[in-house]
């Protein structure tokens, strides 16, 4: 494949690039220590374009293609793991899905303000009960009248707090099974609708994550999405895409990992010289700079497989198992370069191992990539 970005794309990267360092940087260690949502930041991504990057302009989006998310995705997630995962639901799991499977209704009333940037969006799968394997829905929805009644709990909801409108995956008929699951749009202040504590997470501590509860809450017809009893399948599709933005994530901080470990070595000195002169820190960083780049072309294969209408399951699955285990193993890298300056908070690379282990859990675990990737291999 080729990835000679065009001008466009790499545009988009410097830009990303610039407003990550002028707008996230300043604030990133603070908010990370208070748990502090990015309110403004967010806000000011979406006057980018960069909250509804892949959606059409028909809808308010920005029309980029996948290749140019990625790159965006990676220059934010260098400098704050937490600003990326809020701007990857957004773009891969909520405006993504509206836009393929929502009707023109949903489009006009819930697409167009995501993808601006006005409203922020949820992707409600997870419960307590069912992680890992999604087809074990206990949140449920009845119909009555020309509305739906939904009763259950989510969990682990990443923008739970802070989002304006969650994507609901309810079981609307038991007896089918993963046939009888249904999506709907529910909006945040739905009477009925709530949200638990936020969580006190290892990293990742800017972005909100909460448990959501439905009490008799009600949603109408038209918040359907796709129709109903495909609310499985909705889901499946959707977290295809949703690997690469976790994908870029990782990569994003395995670079930052990187280029901390590298420029370390150049200014610490042990005996005698810069640590960046002994053969054994040479090998990390050589070992490191490899694993970034393979994660990186990864990602951008199912990107630009994605752009190219064809099937990116395998390679999205791909993306993301390898990205995240590296991101991890960069981190580690990273601070064992530093000493003991790498385990305390004066330095960031603490920081980018906190946020890298869930890189390897949320959007399916490394074990369920692995199962995706032999399914899609044994299909041959």
């Amino acid at each position: 494949m080729n990835f000679n970005f065009t001008e466009d794309q790499l545009m988009i990267q410097q830009t990303a690039r610039e407003f990550a360092q002028a707008e996230i940087a300043p604030t990133a260690v603070e908010r990370d220590k208070k748990g502090e949502f990015p309110t403004e930041i967010i806000k000011k991504l979406g006057e980018l374009g960069f909250m509804g990057m892949m959606v059409s302009p028909q809808y308010e989006g920005a029309g980029m293609d996948t290749i140019s998310y990625v790159l965006a995705m990676i220059e934010i997630s260098k400098v704050d793991a937490s600003v990326g995962v809020i701007m990857s639901v957004n773009n891969s799991l909520v405006c993504y899905g509206l836009e393929k499977w929502g009707s023109d209704f949903i489009k006009e009333k819930y697409l167009k303000p995501l993808a601006k940037g006005e409203k922020l969006g949820s992707f409600a799968l997870s419960e307590p009960e069912a992680g890992s394997d999604a087809t074990k829905q206990n949140t449920s929805a009845y119909k009555d009248g020309n509305e739906w009644v939904i009763n259950g709990m989510k969990n682990w909801i990443t923008n739970g707090i802070s989002a304006d409108y969650h994507l609901v995956v309810a079981q609307t008929d038991k007896e089918k099974a993963h046939h009888g699951i249904t999506t709907f749009v529910v909006e945040k202040g739905t009477p009925g609708f709530g949200y638990g504590v936020k969580e006190d997470k290892l990293g990742i501590r800017s972005s909100d994550t909460c448990s959501l509860t439905f009490e008799n809450c009600r949603a109408p017809e038209e918040n359907i999405i796709w129709e109903v009893g495909k609310g499985f399948n909705f889901a499946m599709n959707t977290l295809n895409g949703g690997r690469i933005g976790i994908a870029s994530q990782a990569v994003g901080i395995a670079e930052a990992s990187l280029d901390a470990a590298r420029n370390y070595s150049k200014i610490r000195k042990a005996f005698g010289t810069e640590i960046a002169n002994h053969q054994a820190i040479q090998f990390k960083l050589a070992d490191m700079s490899t694993k970034v780049e393979a994660a990186k072309l990864l990602t951008l294969q199912a990107a630009a497989l994605k752009d190219a209408g064809k099937k990116y399951v395998k390679e999205a699955a791909m993306a993301k198992l390898y990205a995240s285990k590296i991101a991890v193993e960069c981190a580690l890298e990273a601070i064992q370069i530093h000493g003991g300056y790498g385990y305390v908070r004066e330095y960031l690379v603490e920081r980018y191992l906190r946020d890298s282990k869930i890189t390897e859990i949320y959007e399916g675990t490394s074990e369920i990539q692995r199962i995706v990737i032999a399914r899609e291999l044994l299909k041959d």
